[in-house]
């Protein structure tokens, strides 16, 4: 989060993202094991973060103006990245509840077609934000 904002940041926790979730034994169309598709959603959660504060910082913020709460973004994202686009804005709050919550925090999503899906949905986000 703030302090990393190297170009390219959000596409690498991705990577890693993808990388535990190879790991996790499926069975079932069910991951078996919790912890690595908690530590996926959590990868790509943080993954949105960077995408979002590559994107602020592209539009003139500094390293120290950045968001440090989930608020924080939601304001920053309505103030810099969608004046007249509140479907941006809805994204971002329905990844927060799916990666962050549901599957990091709760972690609840074991289905595979479900955790493949969130994370699809995470990858088309980042790119809206850096494309």
């Amino acid at each position: 989060m703030p302090g990393t904002h190297a170009e390219g940041e959000a596409i690498r926790y991705m990577e890693n993202a993808r990388e535990l979730l190879k790991a996790a034994s499926i069975e079932d169309n069910l991951y078996l094991d919790k912890k690595p598709v908690r530590e996926a959603f959590g990868t790509a959660y943080l993954a949105i973060l960077e995408a979002i504060n590559e994107a602020l910082i592209k539009r003139g913020l500094t390293a120290k103006q950045l968001p440090k709460s989930v608020e924080g973004y939601r304001d920053a994202m309505q103030k810099h990245l969608a004046v007249n686009n509140g479907k941006l804005l809805r994204e971002f709050g329905s990844l927060y509840d799916s990666l962050h919550i549901a599957g990091y925090y709760r972690g609840l999503l074991r289905n595979v077609n479900v955790v493949k899906e969130e994370m699809k949905s995470a990858d088309r986000f980042i790119k809206k934000l850096l494309h």
